[in-house]
Parts: structure tokens; sequence; C-alpha cells
């Protein structure tokens, strides 16, 4: 395996000065963690589901692990956040784990959430509907192992569409190597006709694996889309709180054909978002971790990108639609 060298982000991206915007301590019911946050504009305002972890701060023999629930915030500006009293979405049964890792998207005045659930008999995602945050109706459950899944916000071809991430552990010789998948249903609850969107080796920045990262937005060239990358070394060591944590992960930017969102545009070859700031690199749980969860296209043409950071709390940069495009576009 091929190490990958230092990375920086884009230079279109302007990272939020007040950075993060969203952290534990702003939530009232006092998780460990908070990150991975799915973020959309939903009736008149910005809200976020955000993935609370629970767990004693740095201490590894009280790692937050299957302790997870989403909390609910709501924003005017989609800076500043008033985070709701209590959890809003979680999954109960003897079966279930916990669920994590949110994605919303709004299709037809209605907002969806795909999420992901760890089961006792492998990794399954989501996808719901709400009208009002507090009552979600389950629509589809995946076959293990797949996660990752974001839709996108319109109909295509009279189908919705989503894109994944499976993990195919025992078809690839038992080792990570995982990659961008595309799939579509006439209902949301039946999926189908899936196909390979992207592999990892596609991506010069990563040698682990790749998967979505926030819901597609539409723009006159195509699909704008993230994804995370993941590259492995070994000798980064411990690297946060776990006993040792050897990953990056960045995020990376697409554009795939209107129409036909099988077809890539184009893909920028480097980096749009890398750790480099301390909240980012230094003294979270997982260091060197972005992870793009929400993206926003305002009527200006700037573009809100949600991240969670270091998998310890929520981060905006912002990008101009133009300059976006330009990335991804065959130069």
């Amino acid at each position: 395996m091929s190490i990958i060298g230092a990375l920086k982000s884009s230079s279109c991206i302007t990272r939020y000065p007040n950075n993060p915007i969203l952290s534990s301590s702003d939530v009232p019911y006092n998780p460990a963690l908070v990150f991975n946050a799915g973020v959309t504009k939903f009736e008149g305002q910005y809200v976020m589901m955000f993935r609370n972890d629970y767990g004693d701060i740095g201490n590894e023999t009280l790692l937050p692990i299957n302790t997870t629930n989403l909390g609910l915030a709501y924003s005017k500006d989609g800076i500043h956040w008033k985070v709701q009293e209590k959890p809003c979405f979680g999954m109960e049964n003897e079966e279930i784990i916990r669920t994590y890792d949110p994605r919303l998207t709004v299709i037809d005045g209605r907002c969806y959430l795909c999420f992901a659930v760890d089961t006792k008999h492998g990794v399954r995602g989501g996808v719901a509907v709400t009208d009002d945050f507090e009552n979600f109706e389950i629509l589809s459950l995946s076959a293990p192992d797949n996660r990752n899944m974001v839709l996108f916000p319109e109909r295509i071809g009279g189908r919705y569409v989503r894109l994944e991430r499976p993990f195919p552990v025992y078809g690839k010789g038992g080792k990570d190597s995982f990659d961008i998948w595309i799939s579509d249903s006439p209902d949301l609850k039946y999926w189908g006709n899936t196909e390979l969107l992207m592999g990892l080796e596609q991506v010069p920045f990563a040698n682990d694996k790749i998967g979505p990262g926030a819901p597609p937005i539409r723009t006159s060239h195509g699909w704008l889309t993230t994804f995370h990358a993941v590259d492995i070394d070994s000798s980064r060591g411990k690297n946060g709180w776990e006993p040792f944590w050897r990953k990056r992960y960045s995020a990376g930017i697409m554009l795939l054909d209107l129409d036909n969102p099988h077809k890539i545009i184009g893909m920028c070859q480097e980096p749009l978002l890398a750790p480099e700031f301390s909240y980012e690199t230094d003294g979270g749980f997982r260091n060197d971790v972005i992870f793009p969860g929400g993206m926003i296209l305002e009527d200006s043409g700037e573009v809100k990108i949600y991240y969670g950071a270091a998998d310890t709390v929520e981060c905006l940069a912002t990008a101009d639609v133009n300059d976006l495009i330009r990335l991804c576009l065959p130069k």
C-alpha cells in the first residue's frame, strides 16, 4: 500500500473563523462528542441532526462506544444553533445496538433521514421520513453491510436515487477497500439497479476507502457531490483517545450528470478539505478526521459545507459554488 503524503485543503475553501459551530458543551444532555451532522433547510429555517456519543472524555477505558443517539438543533442563519432539550431519534429493540450518522434531504416538501444502524448481525443503512422531527416513519433498512447513504433531493427519471457504501470485506480479501455505489428506487422502500459509481483506485488521496459525504446539490453543471476519502499510515501511532488511530479522513468533491448521475462529469484530484486546523488534528477522539455531512447552496451562490472534525465537534466551511464546479470540471 502506497503512503499518501501531506494533504492540504483547496484554496477556494474558507473555514468559519469561530469553528466549531457545535460541541458537546452546547448540548444539555451531556454527550462526550457531537459530530457528523446532517444539515438542511426545511420550512424556512436551518435544521441540524447531529450524532451524540457518550463516554468519559479522554479516558481510554471508557471510550464512547455503542452509546449513541441523534440530537436536533435549529438556526436562523446556519451558523448559530439552538439545541433542543432532548435527543430526537433512535431505534430500540433487542437486535439494534445504536443508530448514528444522520443525513438530511428535503424531497417534495418532506424531510428524509438516512442513518446507520449497528445491529447484532451487521451494519445496516436506513431511510426514514419526518414532517416534524418528532415522528419518524422508517421506510427501509438495507441488508448488512451497508451505510453512508445519501439521497438526491429530487427524483431523476421518475425514481429516487441514493449513494451508498457497502462493506464487502469477504469479497475484498478481508481488508478495507470500499467504494461508492449508486442505487435507485420507485418508492424509497425497495432499492435496486445498484452499480459502482466510483472506485477507491480513482481517488489519488485515498488508499483505504471512500464513501458518500453530504447529499448532492443541484447546479447548472451537474450534481455537486462531496465524498469522504480515507488514507492509512501505520506510523501515525496513537493520534487520539484510542490506543492507536492510523487513518486520516479528508473530503473530496465531484460532479455528476444531472440526468444520469451514474456518470461522473469530473472529480477534483486533490482534497476539498483536509485536516489542518487544531480542532481537526489535535485533542479529539480520532484526530485527522474531516467528514462532510451537510451541504447547502444559498441564493447568493455561497455553499455551506458542514463537517465533523476529529470525531468530536461539528464545523462549517464555505465556498463559492462556481469555484467548486471549476474544481471538478476536466482541465
